[in-house]
């Protein structure tokens, strides 16, 4: 089976988006937005796929296309739409490896009933965890950590994004005893090539692949 891995954050609008991009990328991935909350600019997944180089085949379409951008439970209400959570089953995507975005943060809810994690821990796949290097970051990821651990989801490891913070950086490793992945810095301007090229220094494929 080819190694499917889900891309989560600490919050939202944190960068997980172009880390996603770049990932996809860096293994050669399909990528797949389950709930796209937001259609006026452009998607997450028009973006990974500007972003990443994306081939039209290797860019799973959503299942939920929301047209405000709010958290999914109230942006499907909005619609006049109910988010089916047993319709969210994994696609297949042959040998190909593929990047599974989440929608905001761990505990955003889809229903008023159902949360995004719940989701995860259904799918038993390994998350790496998006997180800032601003003030707070902290709390916000070790509070993530210890919600997927509660729900015996494994972690690949944290993926930073932003300024460099070594304290900080080293801090959530060290106490949420999770594996440092990389920090992807802010980048202006924001191209394939300037996102290939940092992301190809800044992370390491086989980190993902476990190979």
């Amino acid at each position: 089976m080819s190694r499917r891995i889900v891309v989560t954050g600490t919050d939202t609008g944190i960068g997980k988006t172009v880390f996603s991009a770049g990932l996809a990328h860096l293994l050669g991935a399909n990528y797949w937005k389950p709930i796209q909350a937001g259609l006026e600019a452009e998607t997450d997944t028009q973006l990974v796929a500007r972003l990443g180089g994306l081939s039209s085949d290797r860019v799973m379409p959503e299942l939920y296309r929301l047209r405000t951008p709010s958290s999914p439970h109230h942006s499907a209400e909005l619609d006049e739409k109910r988010i089916d959570v047993d319709s969210l089953h994994l696609p297949d995507t042959g040998e190909r490896p593929l990047v599974i975005e989440g929608a905001g943060g761990l505990m955003v809810p889809l229903t008023r009933g159902a949360l995004l994690i719940e989701v995860f821990e259904r799918w038993q796949l390994p998350v790496v965890l998006c997180a800032r290097t601003a003030l707070g970051t902290i709390n916000h990821s070790l509070l993530s950590v210890e919600a997927l651990r509660k729900r015996h989801i494994s972690i690949l490891g944290v993926a930073f994004i932003g300024e460099r913070n070594p304290e900080t950086e080293s801090a959530i490793c060290d106490i949420g005893r999770v594996r440092w992945l990389g920090r992807l810095p802010w980048l202006s301007p924001l191209t394939p090539e300037t996102l290939h090229a940092v992301f190809k220094d800044a992370f390491v494929r086989n980190d993902f692949l476990n190979l």
